[in-house]
């Protein structure tokens, strides 16, 4: 099984757990780290993660992000058939990054892409695409099933 972690999934356990969604998705986006470590789930990276992560001012995210990315089995390039799915998923609504992330996924053939951002859930629920956008917990549910 094969899992995309956008960027706002990877810093989930790094916020601040003042609410007890926030804790709830920290500790699931940990349990899918653990998973991907222990090598029973595959973890996909991609350019626009990289991109991201390597751009962050905030050194901990940066160390973070990459430390995670590690544990990819393999890096989506960007490519230009990437770049126009993406620009088709910004028609739905989407933002330029969070469709990027979309399209890489599907490149990957991911079967799930986690977000805790509730905009790119609901937008991409309208959407027809091959991969799941689900949040961490949502995801953790489906791979103990």
């Amino acid at each position: 099984m094969k899992i995309y972690l956008d960027t706002y999934s990877i810093y989930r356990p790094l916020d601040i757990k003042n609410q007890t969604r926030i804790l709830l998705e920290a500790e699931a986006v940990l349990g899918i780290i653990m998973l991907c470590d222990l090598k029973e789930i595959e973890l996909v990276s991609s350019f626009v993660l990289e991109f991201e992560i390597n751009n962050n001012l905030l050194p901990i995210r940066r160390e973070h992000g990459r430390q995670v990315l590690a544990l990819a089995s393999f890096t989506v390039p960007l490519t230009e058939s990437i770049e126009q799915r993406a620009r088709v998923l910004c028609q739905f609504g989407l933002q330029p990054l969070d469709a990027l992330h979309l399209a890489s996924a599907e490149e990957a053939n991911a079967h799930y892409l986690c977000t805790c951002d509730d905009n790119f859930l609901k937008k991409s629920s309208i959407l027809n695409s091959r991969v799941a956008v689900v949040s961490p917990i949502d995801c953790l549910k489906e791979i103990a099933s």
